[in-house]
Parts: C-alpha cells; structure tokens; sequence
C-alpha cells in the first residue's frame, strides 16, 4: 500500500527540485526508496553512442565514468529506448530476454561489477536521435523489477518529467532573493503566473508577446485562455486541480498541446506553487500555478524506429538492425553489440523473415527507403 502522505510529500520536494536543482541527489534517494531500487539517475543519451548524467543517487563515479566512456556502446537498451512513448514504464526485460542479457558485455563488465540485476526506467522527453531517461537501479538482492515497483513508478513519472522540462528553462537556486520577476524576464519561454481560476497574476516579457500575437493564447477579463478549445479546457482544470496540492494535478499538464496546426508546435507545462519552496514565488502574486510556454520541434522519426515498427521486429531486432547500419559483418557487429556471433545471427535471420530480403545490404537499402517514405 502506498501512504498518501508520503506520496504528496515526495511530489511536492520533485516540483521544488524544479526551481532548486541542487535538491535532485536528495529527491532521487527519496524516490529509489519509494519505487524499491538501490540506485537513480536523470540522463540524457543520443543515438550517436554519446550521453550525459545530470543527477544521480547511490551511484560510484568511476561506474558513471566507465559507463559514458565505454560501456554505453554495449547498453542492450540504447536502441531500444527510441521504440517506447515518453513516460511508459519499461525495464531491462522489455528489451531483450533476460537470459540473452546476462551474456552481454554489458552485463558481465558493467551490471554485474556494480551488484546490479534490473533497471526500471522512463522516457521523460525525446527527439528523433536523443533521449531524457529517469531510471531505478535494482540490486541484485531485490531481483527484477516487479508490479508493485512498477506501479509506484508510474506514480512518480509523470511528476518527475515536469519537473525535469521546467528545470530546463528555469533554475531560481542561482538568482537573488526577491528578484522572481526579473529571473522570469529573462526566459525566452512565456511564463505566467495563474490564481486558481486562471486570472493572470505575472507574465514575462516573452508571455507577453505570445498575448499580442493572440495565436496560441488570448485573454479575457485578465484570465488566460487557450485558443485552441480542447487545450483551454485542460489548461483551466490543471489549474484549478493546482489549488489542491502538488499530487493533486496528476499526469495532465505535462507538455500540453496548444495548437493542432503543422509547424506550429507551442506547448504548456503547469507547475503547482501551492506548497513547498515555492509557495513563496506563488504567494508573492496570489498564484497557484506557473505555466511555461515554449515552443518545440518535431523531427523525423530515427530510421531504426521508423523500419522496427513496420516490419514489428523485436527490441532485440531492432538493435541488431541499428548495429548493420553502423558496421558490415556479423563478427564486427557482435562486437559492437558485445553479444556472441549466433545471437546476431539468429536475430538477422529473423529480420530476414519479417521483411522479405535475404541480404545485409538489401536490408540497409530498405531501412533507407522506408525512413524517406515515413518521415515520421
């Protein structure tokens, strides 16, 4: 059973992790006990085998160090993580099959070596070659990761991905006291600080300008609303659900759509400012809430993804697929994936079937050819 109150407390120190990045290693010790892990981190990783740490808990620096430096390239995972939706849930079996796992390079050099068995872990934000991830570390003494661990993950997920796009624009820890205001101001996103009924109490410079261009955002009586129907309706319910506490607000809210127009891909992401540190940022403007609006792009789907999905090969498949474009011949490709030769095998014999080609070459013309007909 999960206590509430325990819950609403470790929501509310993620959204203050928002605006006070020096509290992550603290929050993510916190969420490694909830979830059941030994071990958390935030990162950032792209196809082109390079990544970055941005929190961790529990986790040596030298393991950080090893992993980023060689062992990222023999991550099962990599691949396989462009093939889930943000925020669904997945772990180290949903890749690959176990048995497959423990054989890897990966696992005997790096897993095993830390006293790990399993890795729980979400999408928060993607492009068409890179990836924001939250993931738990399970020891080996817990085992792989179970349904009760998942569930209390997804619990956390959604509050954890909303804090990590807010964190991106936003970091009050390194201004002055009193000076919310002009830290606002100098944001290229629009910021507006919202009562519970939606009434505008702040916004910055960059709002300001998104209100002149009444294209996404308007307002009437001084109360913000969306242009695009649907989003106004969700926009005044997260709001007004802010006003009830931190786990209040839910999943909704979190990279809300604000225009279903091609090429015009403008966003809302809703932090409550109802408890915690940053009850003072609210309180200074009677607000509830802080919208960010930013605008983002959607590029092409990564090859591997677009051919994986037509063809519904496995994760295993699909990263065997993504080792053919990189490198020619089944040793150099069971190298770079730090499996046996037969495993490689096996899984091309298995593409081979699911797409009707019988030669490597063949297969990498068609991975060309799909990615320029399903652009995404």
């Amino acid at each position: 059973m999960v206590d509430p109150e325990l819950l609403s407390q470790l929501i509310g120190n993620i959204y203050d992790a928002a605006l006070d990045s020096s509290l992550w290693v603290g929050v993510l010790d916190q969420a490694t006990q909830f979830v059941g892990g030994t071990a958390a981190g935030i990162y950032w990783k792209d196809i082109t085998v390079q990544g970055e740490l941005h929190f961790v808990y529990n986790v040596e620096p030298s393991s950080v160090d090893a992993y980023f430096n060689k062992y990222i390239r023999f991550d099962p995972s990599l691949t396989a993580q462009f093939f889930f939706n943000v925020e669904e849930i997945y772990s180290t079996t949903n890749v690959l099959p176990y048995d497959e796992f423990v054989e890897t390079i990966f696992y005997k050099e790096w897993v095993k070596p830390n006293g790990w068995a399993d890795h729980l872990a979400a999408t928060l934000d993607k492009t068409a070659t890179s990836f924001a991830q939250f993931g738990v570390f399970r020891s080996e003494r817990q085992g792989l990761a179970d349904d009760n661990m998942r569930q209390r993950m997804q619990l956390l997920v959604p509050h954890v991905r909303r804090a990590v796009l807010i964190g991106k624009v936003i970091d009050l820890h390194k201004e002055k006291a009193g000076s919310l205001s002009d830290a606002l101001n100098r944001l290229d996103v629009g910021v507006f600080l919202l009562d519970e009924h939606c009434r505008i109490a702040f916004a910055n410079l960059a709002a300001q300008a998104l209100l002149g261009e009444a294209a996404v955002l308007r307002t009437a009586n001084n109360n913000l609303i969306a242009v695009e129907p649907h989003a106004a309706q969700v926009l005044r319910n997260v709001v007004a659900a802010a006003s009830g506490g931190d786990a209040a607000i839910g999943a909704d809210g979190v990279a809300i759509p604000l225009s279903s127009k091609p090429g015009d891909n403008w966003v809302a992401d809703i932090l409550p400012l109802t408890s915690g540190t940053r009850r003072q940022a609210g309180g200074h403007h009677s607000a509830v809430a802080a919208v960010f609006v930013r605008k983002i792009s959607v590029a092409a789907s990564y090859p591997t993804e677009v051919a994986a999905r037509q063809f519904q090969l496995t994760p295993s498949e699909a990263r065997v697929l993504d080792a053919l474009l990189r490198v020619s011949g089944v040793s150099e490709m069971a190298e770079a994936l730090g499996v046996s030769e037969a495993t490689v095998k096996t899984h091309l014999q298995n593409i081979f079937g699911k797409t009707g080609v019988r030669r490597q070459a063949d297969l990498i013309k068609l991975v060309a050819g799909h990615a320029r007909a399903f652009p995404g």
